[in-house]
């Protein structure tokens, strides 16, 4: 049975929309004891909040529930070797540009890297980037939403 670990984009269409929102909620109805909330992932979200206020809302609403049940994902020193000659690869490849890749495109090597270690299939609006990183670091990756 699958475990799985939400991405970022999710829960930001979540907040920004009910038909998003209505969607994550049944999602996790129905695999909820099988999702898991990454580091990456609560970093993102606050990162993005404006105000403590808003901090606050989102650790409660999104990342407390799995802290609470010890279902957080923090990446191991290997997975971040990992994501390192990965994002290396890349360059190498022409796929990232020397220089000139996002903190969100090494945040995303390194949830894949995570995920692939951990045996977690990542849901994901983002597939094509995700695709991209497999070529080089295959783990297991779903468009949103995927059959349990």
């Amino acid at each position: 049975m699958r475990k799985f670990v939400l991405d970022t984009n999710l829960y930001i269409a979540a907040l920004r929309g009910r038909e998003a929102s209505a969607r994550l909620l049944s999602f996790e109805d129905e695999t909820l004891p099988r999702i898991h909330f990454h580091a990456v992932v609560a970093q993102e979200l606050l990162a993005g909040a404006v105000s403590a206020e808003r901090r606050r809302a989102l650790y409660h609403a999104y990342i407390r529930p799995f802290d609470r049940r010890r279902r957080l994902v923090t990446p191991s020193f290997r997975a971040w070797r990992r994501a390192g000659e990965v994002v290396s690869e890349l360059v190498e490849r022409g796929t990232f540009s020397a220089g000139g890749f996002s903190r969100s495109s090494l945040n995303d090597v390194l949830l894949a890297a995570s995920c692939r270690e951990e045996g977690l299939t990542l849901v994901t609006a983002n597939t094509a980037d995700f695709a991209g990183i497999a070529e080089v670091e295959p783990f297991d990756f779903a468009a949103p939403w995927p059959a349990g």
